[in-house]
């Protein structure tokens, strides 16, 4: 039985390739233990996981967990909150003997259209597999935003990462967004942190409530919009907590059908992932993958 993992934004989801599904807050994670999976699956039957982590920003291949230095992330400084769960769950699978990759995010030192590189990250690394997810169905060229507490859109081509938005660059979701010139100001005062004005940058802490889903849309379109310039034909799936609920409005946007994918396509596309690595795969999306992963 191979396991995905998704390090989200409030929770960590487990799945299976099988379609088993495990979801624990990053609080609750705090206490995580081997045995919490056994809702799963007997631990014993466990083969193999795919990892991920935060940014996932000092590596770039699909790598061994016992290869990995700080965790694959250059600082935990920065943008998002650190609550300490998913830190446990990657510390108690790295200690559990179990074989596990992990999957790293896109940025500089990434392989991909070096265009997007003038910004520093692109995506952190579980939207990669909602890309694989969507490749299962979409096949080689195609877009993928995922929208809730942030958005995030990444374009692939010929199936490969082409390049992505990462939540601090465009499109706002309900908690994080890009620093506007109010927010750089605030920071030059010292009234906030960097963080703390991402993270309060979404529409829910500037929008009246009856237009902060009607923008988060609009915006997550103008994503999809920018990156079919680069491939005109490519199908657009939407991941999410809020991507059923805006499917409609931003297929009116863009005047083409949406594909709609609920909260589990990370943690789904990274048990693929981990089925196809352990099974002898040298690359996911155009990601080398280091061997042996055993």
């Amino acid at each position: 039985m191979y396991i995905g993992v998704d390090h989200g934004t409030t929770s960590l989801r487990f799945a299976t390739e099988n379609g088993r599904h495990l979801k624990i807050s990053r609080e609750a994670a705090k206490k995580f233990e081997l045995s919490s999976l056994e809702k799963l699956c007997p631990v014993e039957e466990i083969d193999g996981f795919a990892v991920c982590y935060s940014m996932g920003d000092n590596f770039s291949k699909i790598t061994p967990i016992a290869q990995l230095k700080n965790r694959g992330v250059i600082t935990r400084d920065g943008a998002g909150e650190h609550i300490g769960g998913g830190t446990r769950v990657f510390d108690i699978i790295k200690e559990s003997g179990i074989p596990a990759v992990v999957i790293p995010g896109i940025h500089r030192g990434s392989d991909t259209d070096p265009r997007f590189k003038v910004y520093s990250h692109q995506t952190s690394p579980e939207k990669l597999g909602i890309a694989y997810l969507a490749k299962q169905t979409l096949h080689d060229t195609f877009i993928v935003s995922d929208i809730s507490s942030n958005t995030v859109s990444l374009l692939v081509i010929n199936g490969k990462i082409a390049g992505a938005f990462d939540a601090c660059v465009f499109a706002p979701g309900t908690q994080h967004g890009a620093l506007d010139v109010d927010a750089i100001r605030r920071i030059d005062e010292g009234t906030c942190t960097a963080n703390e004005a991402f993270t309060t940058a979404g529409a829910s802490y500037h929008l009246e409530a009856k237009y902060q889903k009607p923008a988060i849309a609009m915006w997550a379109a103008m994503e999809c919009a920018s990156l079919l310039l680069l491939a005109r034909e490519a199908p657009i799936a939407l991941a999410g907590s809020l991507a059923p609920e805006l499917a409609e409005e931003i297929s009116a946007l863009l005047q083409k059908p949406v594909i709609v994918y609920d909260e589990w396509a990370a943690s789904e596309g990274l048990a693929l992932m981990a089925r196809d690595i352990f099974g002898g795969a040298k690359e996911i999306l155009g990601i080398s993958a280091v061997q042996p992963c055993k």
